[in-house]
Order: structure tokens, then sequence, then C-alpha cells
């Protein structure tokens, strides 16, 4: 049985990732054959919107199988893991520009990569289950598939708080960091899949579109803001400690115990990504980034830690951020050659997709 599945309910197409043992995370061939489909559909007049669901009850999608990329960047020469980001970050541009709805259901666990196969869609919805996040310094790398592009448009510096914690959030805040637009109740989407087939997307949402329960990132603007806005990591961390509010304090022991090389490089990749503009560039500056980070110590030991193991002590190289240098940070920038992903020049001449 494939891994992703594929069919069209009246005008409706639908892709439902189908790997709930490892909550859909996506491999290479999945990520070949979702591209497949979508060039069909384009190109399809019957189909006039797709629609992306995960299988089980646990979410949408925890990610990249990041299994594979730890025993390619332990065991190999890195080729596999390139190959499969380079075909990955194509699919997340792809999704950002197709010219038809593209209708993510966010619901329970997307992280990851299966932000990257979601949030750039034009219909996001969440639900009371969705808990969407980016952890990935928590495993020694830094967030991809144009996560830090959609972070860095995030108000304020609440993406900043997103990229460096990895911290999960719920259907409110998603809406309010603009990682998704729509919140539907769990309960309501098998109606609103009844609805897609028949109806334009604007009328189908119509009809089951709420508004969600009370997020907990609005109350905390001042002090995220106030904390995550400094130069450094070393200043981020010292300014959260300082701050009389219990959960700054909890969010800056929470930070201190990430790679301290992807801290650095993430709130680098953060920055750059708000000068770079266009996802496509960003995407480009991510695949140099974690082409880097193979090459690197923290990368395999964070996985090791959090997901093989599950000790959940990695022994992080460096240990401390002020053994991480400038230097260090910037060779995870360093041009590529002719290896690199090359999705610039396409920005320049695409328009976003208006529906």
């Amino acid at each position: 049985m494939s891994d992703v599945q594929f069919h069209v309910t009246g005008h409706a197409a639908h892709i439902t990732l189908d790997r709930p043992k490892a909550l859909n995370a996506l491999t290479h061939d999945m990520v070949l054959r979702i591209d497949e489909a979508l060039t069909g559909w384009e190109h399809d007049p019957a189909v006039g919107a797709v629609v992306l669901t995960g299988t089980g009850e646990r979410g949408l999608c925890a990610g990249g199988d990041i299994r594979a990329i730890h025993d390619d960047a332990r065991d190999g020469d890195g080729t596999a893991s390139a190959a499969f980001w380079r075909d990955e970050y194509r699919l997340n541009a792809r999704i950002a520009r197709y010219p038809k709805p593209y209708v993510a259901v966010m619901d329970g666990i997307v992280m990851g990569g299966g932000v990257g196969v979601s949030a750039h869609g034009s219909v996001r919805i969440v639900t009371e289950r969705s808990r969407i996040a980016m952890p990935e310094t928590g495993i020694g790398f830094v967030p991809d598939v144009g996560g830090t592009y959609l972070l860095a448009l995030a108000p304020g510096e609440l993406g900043t708080l997103l990229a460096l914690t990895g911290a999960p959030v719920g259907a409110a805040d998603a809406l309010l960091c603009g990682l998704a637009d729509h919140f539907v109740p769990s309960a309501a989407l098998p109606a609103l899949a009844d609805d897609l087939a028949g109806l334009p997307v604007r009328d189908a949402l119509a009809r089951h579109v709420q508004e969600p329960p009370p997020g907990q990132l609005a109350a905390g603007r001042t002090w995220i803001d106030a904390c995550f806005s400094a130069g450094t990591v070393e200043e981020i961390a010292r300014r959260l400690l300082a701050q009389d509010v219990p959960a700054a304090d909890e969010t800056g022991v929470a930070l201190l115990a990430k790679s301290p090389t992807a801290l650095k490089v993430t709130l680098a990749s953060l920055r750059r990504a708000r000068r770079l503009g266009a996802l496509e560039r960003v995407l480009d500056q991510e695949y140099r980034v974690s082409r880097a980070c193979l090459r690197g110590p923290d990368l395999v030991e964070g996985i090791r830690a959090q997901v093989i193991d599950k000790d959940r002590t990695p022994n992080w190289s460096p240990k401390a951020l002020a053994d991480v240098t400038e230097a260090d940070v910037e060779r995870f920038f360093a041009p590529l050659g002719e290896q690199e992903l090359g999705l610039a020049p396409a920005a320049d001449t695409t328009e976003e997709v208006v529906w």
C-alpha cells in the first residue's frame, strides 16, 4: 500500500498522507508522488480545488522522515537527504504558487515538513486539535521547508519565539501568526469535505468557519517582543530570565536546552529571511543551511537523543552559546556553487495566487 493516497470527489482532488504509525511523516517518494499529482490536477479542468489531509487520529504530518536523515548523515554522504530536501523545497514553493485553491486541513499535530506541505497553501484550516510547530532546534537542525519565511512574517517577534523554542501553537495562535486562515471544528471536517466536492471553496468554508477558542500568545506580546527583538541568542536568553513573568522564565529555560549552534543559525536565518523577501529566495537559503547541518555533529546527536534512543539528553557540540562564533554561523550560509537549489530566479516572474 502506498504512503500517500489520491482520489477525486466531485471537483475536489484529495491528497491523503497515509503513514499513521509514523504520524504521516514524509518520505522522498511521497513528495515526488504529490508533485506528480499536482501536475495532473493543475491541467485538469474537472478539478477545482486540492484538499490535503492525513490519516489517523493524531495529526496531519509530523514532518520529514528524520530517522532516514539521521542514518544518511551518520553513515552515508548526505546525498540522499540533499536530494530529498531539493524535491521537498521545490514542492513547498509549488504549493505556494499553485493556481487552484489548495486547502490544507491542519488537524492535530503539524510539524516541520508537515508545515511545508500545508502552511504555504492558499486555504489553511485549523481545528481545536491543531498543534503546529517548527521544533528543529531541539534536534540540532534549523527551521526549513519555508518555515523561516513564514515565521519572519509573523507579527512582532512571535516568529522568533516559535523558531528558536520550537513551541507548538494551537488554532488561535496559528491564526495570529499567519500560519493558518480559518478555524473549523474537527467534528465539522467531514461535512466540509462533502461541501468542497460540490461548492466553490469560499461557499463551502462559509458553512463551517467559526471563531477559535482563545490563544495564549497575544497576552504575552509585551515580554515576547521585548525579549526576542534582541540581536543575539545570548541576549534573548538573558532578557527572558530577567523578566518577572513565569512564562518568560520557562521560555528562557526551554531555549537554553536547544542546540547552541542551531539556535544561532536559526536566529541568523530568520533575520536574513526578512530581508530576502520572496519564498523562493528563502528556500534557497534554507537549502544551504540544511546541507551544512549534515556536516555538523548536532543533527545526528539531536535525532538520536529525541527520536531514536529517546533519552532526551543530547550532548551538543559546542555545549555553550558563547562557544559558537560568528564564523561558525557564517559557514552555514556559504554558497553551494553548482549544487544550489536555484529557485530564486522564478520569484521575479511568478504572481501570487488569487482565487
